[in-house]
């Protein structure tokens, strides 16, 4: 079994090869190939979007505050080394911090800088399994850093679900099951959905965990199991920003 959240400055090596391996996609790949499940996005977009995040959570670390994002910053000419430099900014915001601090963020947990490790990690994960889908390849992510993002959806951007989209509506239980890992989630009905204590569901949904976060982000990918109304009903709902 996974536990998570990790400890907050355990997520920066893992945000570390992530990041490089994007930069590595925007080093190679052709920066107007589509981006699935993105809209009209090429990588390019993909690649200026990510960087403006990495930038606009630095900025947040750094500060402790609530900054304004500034996405119309464009990287210029050379799109893979201004990448590299805004994932720098964040790491080097990210050693310096000392996650117990008080920094606001968007989730309903308590407002300190560690949110920010582990929501910059997936937020690089599940974009470099879009950039490597645009340049042709597959994407490998550890299974217990994956199972780490499926607990991130379903505890931390789930209930704050609201904000964004109406309240998914669930007719029952559904129990979330990765078979690699072991781990298991159970949400509940509820305005909005929330997990709680196991029970007995006549719904689940079960894959490996990385199917299972990429497939509650919206991507396209392996199918997982599923069995029971409510597990369709909470797959098909928006549960990210």
């Amino acid at each position: 079994m996974t536990t998570m959240p990790f400890p907050a400055r355990d997520y920066l090596p893992v945000l570390r090869e992530l990041t490089g391996g994007f930069t590595d996609v925007l080093r190679t790949a052709d920066p107007a190939a589509p981006v699935a499940d993105c809209g009209e996005w090429t990588l390019a977009d993909l690649g200026t979007h990510l960087g403006n995040v990495h930038r606009w959570a630095a900025s947040v670390v750094t500060t402790g505050e609530s900054q304004r994002q500034n996405f119309a910053d464009g990287p210029g000419a050379d799109l893979a080394s201004w990448y590299a430099s805004s994932a720098e900014q964040l790491l080097d915001a990210l050693e310096a911090a000392n996650p117990g601090d008080r920094c606001w963020h968007f989730g309903g947990a308590e407002k300190t800088k560690a949110f920010w490790y582990r929501r910059q990690v997936h937020e690089t994960a599940v974009h470099l399994a879009d950039a490597r889908g645009a340049a042709g390849h597959d994407f490998a992510l550890d299974p217990a850093v994956a199972a780490d993002g499926v607990d991130e959806v379903l505890a931390v951007l789930m209930p704050r679900v609201t904000r964004w989209h109406p309240v998914p509506h669930l007719p029952g239980p559904v129990a979330l099951h990765a078979t690699d890992t072991g781990d298991v989630w159970t949400v509940h009905p509820g305005e909005p959905p929330a997990l709680g204590p196991a029970a007995d569901c006549a719904a689940t949904v079960e894959a490996p965990a990385r199917d299972l976060l990429l497939r509650l982000w919206k991507r396209t990918g392996p199918a997982p199991r599923t069995e029971g109304a409510a597990a369709a009903a909470l797959l098909a709902s928006p549960l990210t920003p």
